[in-house]
């Protein structure tokens, strides 16, 4: 269940990534540690090359360099998902 809400988490970050930033939740322990090791396994290093190849081949465009950048904003929330949590930018305390 952990990773379908964090597969949730990366899709809604995707929709819209302007104007929100991931931010690390120190509560979360070693339980999310062991999640995100399985995850960087079977799943995350996959997303996080997939988000670099569509993040350079955007940036060959004009028009397509913002989302270029918003590739490369994707890379941290998928490679370790659990954890994190998503806050919008001009939220105070936001880089806590």
């Amino acid at each position: 269940m952990p990773f379908g809400i964090a597969s949730f988490r990366i899709g809604v970050y995707a929709l819209w990534p302007f104007g929100y930033t991931t931010v690390e939740r120190h509560v979360a322990g070693a339980p999310s540690c062991l999640g995100n090791a399985l995850w960087l396994i079977l799943a995350g290093w996959w997303l996080a090359l997939a988000h670099i190849v569509t993040g350079v081949a955007l940036c060959f465009t004009i028009i397509g360099i913002p989302f270029g950048i918003a590739n490369f904003a994707l890379i941290p929330v998928s490679l370790p998902p659990l954890g994190r949590e998503i806050v919008r930018t001009d939220q105070p305390f936001a880089a806590r």
